[in-house]
């Protein structure tokens, strides 16, 4: 018999036979029903639209369950609308208000459509999971429209509810709290494979969404640990989170999004920066702010501002880390400010921009009076902001450096190999880490980064963040340099060019990818690796597939910035209990109704997949174990039952 204690513990939870033999039979049928859809994004960079409509569609996989439904009773054109009211129940109602075609007889069809298409969403789960999703003061109704027994009329009975609804004045209402139970029953489960912020304009609203989500990971991505690290005091990220912001104008993410204060930014960079047009550093607008719109002139002062500033403090960390190796990245060391060159490699470049007031040619490092107490106001007003600290907190608490979930390996970037497909190791205070002891090791780093308040080792771990971001070895990034000094200030493409980790090569391979999903304790025949991190650029001919089927690079190009290159808007992995598919995405434009993507199935199972198949079945079978364990106690006497409530089916 297992531990006593343990039992004693469980009975407190099931003090009976009948509590406890009424919770096997429960998980016993969960775990023979289908496995629910899990959906697998990326590198969403803050294209919180895109994204929203994503989610809302279900990357359109609500409509193939309409289409299934009611194709053969219902036109294209009458599915297309009834989809666009599941994504937006508000706007449509509005619309259709102001049009005046919002009467009872469209309520009336609408709400039969809609519990149709419920029923075919939620046939996979238990009734207890559907009134779950269901707000409180609708549950008796849906219930009864969803559980409609043999015996009784089905037309008919919906017919009454559906009258009744709509004669007591809450039809708009309840077609709304449909339209939401259907979004929420259609993703199950949701893994964000990294980069939700930067160059996009609102990462922080899609972060919002993330937070309500039932059951949502996060696998960091190299954008995302910049903002951690930031959230977690280290200075040269700060730096980095608004230069980027101000390189793309998202202003409104920082002073509307996070309440971040950047006034005492646009003082400084309009004082030093005074006489200089700053051209070099104006926005690449890709999207216009609406709550703080900031004059491009201001905007380009205040990023070369943040940029002379984030130089001379990752130099500042390449000093103080010798055991990173990045003694090529202190360019900002070797500029000749009397000759306006820079030295690379051992030759000299001439610098775009050669106006440095604010750097000491004897100390070119040291931050200035002004600078220091700019990025103090700043650091301060990074630590106090209650919305960024909540949205920290849910990557911290819902996020790791990867995820093994049912069998399959997800990480956003890379497992760092050499130019011979070895493991590349990385110095860690002192000792080597290597492939999953690596990630296991920087996943301790950047908890530690967060939530110890002071010392040396906070310090040491909030500096490691940064080698993190922008680190040739680091897992999330995966060059052989972050060329951030080079783009901006030399004319010489080929000095701009960062080079992957041998592993976007290497992985590729069948073997490799079966050698490393063995490493994480995966079975190599059925799993799979599934990143982020480096666009697909489908229109050159490059698939997301690779190795055969066990490696899916599921950055497609949400983000504008890269759509040119990717040639579409981005991808979404969606695993439900029958296939594997890929949906991709079709640019997103506000307004425009037809935004369903291209689904194409990349892997059929020989079996339908229940959730006995799931990690989730593999725990309930384990509490279904000790639960009988807690029988055979109970039934021998060895732990005495006690007077509880009856346990009924979920």
């Amino acid at each position: 018999m297992m531990d006593k204690k343990y039992l004693q513990l469980l009975a407190k939870e099931f003090p009976n036979i009948d509590s406890a033999a009424t919770e096997i039979v429960n998980l016993s049928a969960i775990r023979s029903l289908p496995k629910g859809t899990e959906y697998f994004f990326s590198d969403m960079h803050g294209e919180y639209e895109a994204f929203l409509h994503m989610l809302k569609s279900a990357s359109g996989m609500i409509k193939i369950k309409i289409d299934r439904t009611l194709g053969k009773t219902v036109s294209g054109v009458e599915r297309e609308a009834l989809a666009n009211l599941i994504y937006y129940p508000d706007k449509e109602q509005k619309r259709l208000m102001k049009m005046g075609l919002l009467d009872d007889e469209w309520r009336r069809l609408t709400i039969y459509r809609l519990i149709l298409v419920l029923e075919a969403v939620s046939a996979k789960y238990t009734r207890s999971r559907v009134r779950k999703s269901i707000p409180r003061d609708m549950v008796y109704i849906l219930d009864e429209l969803l559980n409609v027994t043999d015996d009784v009329i089905k037309e008919y009975y919906y017919e009454e509810i559906i009258s009744t609804v709509l004669d007591t004045g809450i039809a708009d209402h309840f077609i709304t709290e449909i339209c939401k139970v259907i979004r929420s029953m259609a993703i199950d489960s949701l893994h964000i494979i990294g980069d939700i912020y930067d160059r996009g304009p609102r990462a922080d609203i899609i972060m919002n969404e993330l937070i309500k989500m039932h059951d949502v990971d996060v696998q960091w991505g190299n954008h995302d640990i910049s903002w951690m690290g930031a959230a977690s005091g280290n200075w040269a990220l700060i730096a980095n989170v608004i230069r980027v912001s101000m390189r793309y104008n998202n202003f409104d993410i920082l002073e509307d999004g996070y309440g971040l204060n950047l006034r005492a930014l646009a003082v400084f960079a309009a004082q030093v920066y005074k006489d200089d047009d700053c051209a070099l550093f104006m926005p690449h607008t890709l999207d216009d702010n609406v709550y703080d719109p900031v004059d491009t002139g201001l905007a380009a002062k205040m990023h070369k501002a943040m940029t002379v500033i984030q130089l001379k403090l990752e130099s500042q960390l390449i000093r103080r880390h010798p055991e990173w190796d990045m003694d090529d990245r202190d360019v900002f060391s070797h500029m000749d400010l009397d000759k306006g060159t820079v030295n690379i490699g051992g030759k000299d470049y001439e610098l775009l921009d050669k106006n440095f007031p604010t750097v000491d040619k004897s100390s070119p490092l040291t931050l200035t009076e002004g600078e220091n107490e700019l990025m103090t106001v700043l650091a301060n007003s990074f630590m106090h902001s209650e919305k960024l600290g909540e949205h920290m907190r849910f990557l911290f608490a819902n996020g790791s450096m990867y995820k093994t979930i049912n069998g399959n390996l997800l990480f956003h970037g890379c497992i760092p190999l050499d130019e011979n497909g070895e493991l590349q190791s990385v110095n860690i205070s002192g000792q080597d880490y290597s492939g999953k002891a690596l990630l296991d090791k920087l996943d301790e780093i950047v908890n530690k980064a967060y939530f110890l308040h002071s010392g040396e080792e906070k310090d040491y771990a909030a500096d490691f963040m940064w080698y993190l971001w922008c680190g040739a070895r680091s897992p999330l990034y995966g060059k052989d340099k972050m060329a951030f000094f080079e783009r901006y200030f030399i004319d010489e493409p080929a000095l701009h060019k960062e080079n992957y980790n041998a592993y976007y090569h290497f992985s590729e391979q069948v073997d490799v990818c079966r050698y490393i999903l063995e490493m994480f304790g995966l079975d190599p025949d059925k799993g799979h690796i599934i990143n982020g991190h480096v666009p697909v650029k489908i229109k050159n001919g490059e698939s997301p597939v690779k190795a055969g089927g066990k490696l899916f690079v599921i950055d497609g190009g949400i983000s504008k910035a890269y759509q040119k290159a990717t040639g579409i808007a981005g991808y979404t992995l969606i695993c439900d209990s029958h296939s594997l598919n890929l949906a991709e995405h079709k640019p997103f434009i506000p307004g425009e109704s037809e935004h369903t993507p291209s689904i194409h199935t990349v892997e059929r199972f020989e079996r339908r997949a229940n959730i006995s198949d799931t990690d989730k079945g593999a725990e309930f079978l384990t509490r279904i174990n000790d639960l009988r364990e807690l029988l055979d106690a109970y039934r021998s006497g060895a732990i005495k039952q006690r007077p509880g409530k009856r346990r009924y089916f979920i």
